[in-house]
């Protein structure tokens, strides 16, 4: 067994549909730690994967924590939902809440730990007013709404900005690292000060998921440096 601390959560949303139960009971045995869930709505971001019903029936075999990501407008109506639907983990986007605060408060209320994203556009600087509110912060690694796309190298230099901004006022904060993650990169990322790697296309299209995912909980962050 790895002795890493960092978590693995690989990306539902690039599992195959069709066999989704397998998939489901392929990363309650690998040393996955989480399941990472994407509800898009087709407005927030130019897609839409899948809606609570399906959440459900992951939560209903899933024996690790839901890591719930909203790529939605006005989350805040679809928090409670979430929860019931067996979401641990709740993370909103910073683009799509205009009382953010309000939000991350209401996500704690529900015994969830409480997530921003942000896009790539996006700077960590943002969260500066509010960072000793936030469990976990993902950054979006590539633009949201579709998986397979190519990894943005200035996501290293995010990680440590954001990383510094914590340090002192929130040093349990996770940072979670959401696109183009692989084994290329992993090193890099755990090293600049990420915690969470979420893997999709690189964990469901491998030949052997199980393996994939032992390999990148296995990992070792001071072998590679960005």
């Amino acid at each position: 067994m790895s002795l890493s601390k960092h978590l693995i959560a690989p990306s539902v949303l690039a599992a195959d549909f069709a066999k989704l139960y397998d998939d489901i009971i392929m990363v309650n045995n690998s040393q996955a730690d989480w399941f990472h869930i994407d509800i898009m709505d087709g407005v927030f971001v130019p897609n839409i994967s899948f809606g609570f019903p399906v959440m459900q029936a992951i939560a209903k075999h899933a024996t690790k924590p839901l890591d719930v990501h909203l790529m939605i407008v006005d989350p805040d109506r679809y928090l409670q939902v979430c929860k019931d639907s067996g979401a641990e983990v709740i993370t909103v986007h910073y683009e799509a809440c205009t009382h953010l605060h309000r939000t991350l408060a209401a996500i704690k209320e529900l015994g969830c730990k409480a997530g921003v994203a942000l896009n790539p556009h996006t700077p960590v600087s943002v969260l500066a007013d509010i960072i000793q509110d936030i469990d976990l912060v993902c950054i979006m690694s590539v633009n949201p709404g579709f998986g397979g796309q190519k990894f943005i190298q200035y996501t290293y230099e995010k990680v440590r900005q954001l990383r510094a901004l914590a340090a002192g006022r929130n040093d349990s904060l996770l940072i979670e690292i959401d696109g183009g993650v692989g084994s290329a990169n992993a090193g890099a990322l755990l090293a600049a000060g990420a915690d969470v790697l979420v893997a999709g296309s690189f964990v469901f299209a491998s030949e052997d998921p199980t393996a994939t995912i032992a390999t990148l909980k296995a990992v070792d962050p001071q072998v590679q440096s960005v």
